[in-house]
C-alpha cells in the first residue's frame, strides 16, 4: 500500500458493520514517546463490513489485518471482508467469553445448568482463568505477531470477534512491548464496554434468554473487566518476574526487536 499514513488523530469513524474500532495512538510509551497515530488499530472481526467501513478501511494504508478468532467464529460470522493489497493473517487464540454452550443451555431451557456454571461469580473466575491461560500457553502466538510488527508489518490491525479478548489482551501485550503503562493499557482495553462499541449478542429463542437474570450471568462473558487483565498481568509477573522477564524470556523477543518494534510503532 502506498497511500499516506495519518500522522494526528481523525475524528473516531462511524461504521456500521464493524464494532469497537478504534485507532491506539496517542498513549504515552516508552522513553517519553507515544504510540503513533495511523499504525496500530483494534476491533471487531470484519465479516460484515459495509461498503462504506471498507472504503474506509481501505483509507488507512493497512499492511496486515491479524484476525485471532477460530474456526467456529469464522463459521457463525463469516470471513473477514477481502482489503485489496492487505495481508490477512489469521493465529487462532482460545476465546475466554466462548458463549456457544451458554446459548444451547438458554435455547434447552437449562437455566439450572447455566445458574451452577456462571453463578455466584463463577463467570468472573472463568473468564480471569482464561485470560491467565491466553498468556501462558499463547507465547508463540504473541511472539509472531510481535517480531512481525518489529520487521514492518505495519500499519496494522488487530481483531478477534468482539475486539475485547483475544484482540485486547493481543494489544495489551503490544502496548506493554512499546513501554505503555500497565494503567494505560488497562484503560485503553476497558473503552471497549462503551454501548458504542460492544459487541451485540443474539439471544436464544426461548423466553428465558431475555430474563434479567440471564443477562446478569452471560455479562461477564461480554464484559470488559480491569480484573481480567490484572489476573493476566499476576500470570507475567509470578512466571517471569515481571514485564521485562515476560518480554525478553517469555517472547523471546531481543533488545534489537524491542527498539525495531518501537521504532515503528512509536513517535520519533
Amino acid at each position: 500500500m502506498t497511500q499516506p499514513l495519518p500522522q494526528t488523530p481523525a475524528a473516531e469513524p462511524t461504521l456500521t458493520g464493524i464494532r469497537n474500532f478504534r485507532d491506539v495512538g496517542g498513549l504515552p510509551a516508552a522513553d517519553g514517546r507515544r504510540v503513533r497515530h495511523g499504525h496500530l488499530y483494534r476491533s471487531g472481526h470484519l465479516a460484515h463490513a459495509t461498503e462504506t467501513d471498507t472504503d474506509y478501511l481501505n483509507s488507512l494504508g493497512l499492511h496486515t489485518v491479524f484476525d485471532f478468532r477460530n474456526a467456529a467464529d469464522h463459521a457463525i460470522e463469516g470471513p473477514d471482508v477481502t482489503l485489496p493489497g492487505v495481508r490477512n493473517v489469521n493465529i487462532p487464540l482460545s476465546d475466554p467469553a466462548d458463549g456457544g454452550e451458554f446459548w444451547r443451555l438458554i435455547r434447552e431451557g437449562e437455566l439450572d445448568r447455566l445458574r451452577e456454571l456462571l453463578g455466584e461469580g463463577r463467570g468472573a473466575d472463568r473468564m480471569s482463568a482464561s485470560y491467565r491461560k491466553m498468556v501462558r500457553e499463547r507465547t508463540a502466538e504473541h511472539s509472531r505477531v510481535l517480531h512481525a510488527l518489529a520487521t514492518g508489518t505495519v500499519p496494522v490491525l488487530m481483531h478477534c470477534a468482539a475486539g475485547k479478548d483475544r484482540a485486547g489482551l493481543s494489544i495489551a501485550v503490544t502496548l506493554l512491548a512499546l513501554g505503555v503503562d500497565r494503567r494505560a493499557v488497562t484503560a485503553d482495553y476497558l473503552e471497549s464496554n462503551a454501548p458504542h462499541r460492544r459487541y451485540r449478542t443474539v439471544p436464544g429463542s426461548a423466553p428465558e434468554s431475555r430474563s434479567p437474570e440471564v443477562t446478569a450471568l452471560l455479562s461477564p462473558l461480554f464484559e470488559a473487566r480491569a480484573s481480567y487483565l490484572e489476573a493476566a498481568f499476576a500470570l507475567i509477573d509470578e512466571t517471569w518476574g515481571g514485564t521485562e522477564g515476560y518480554l525478553h524470556e517469555g517472547l523471546g523477543l531481543t533488545p534489537d526487536t524491542l527498539d525495531g518494534l518501537r521504532d515503528r510503532l512509536l513517535e520519533p
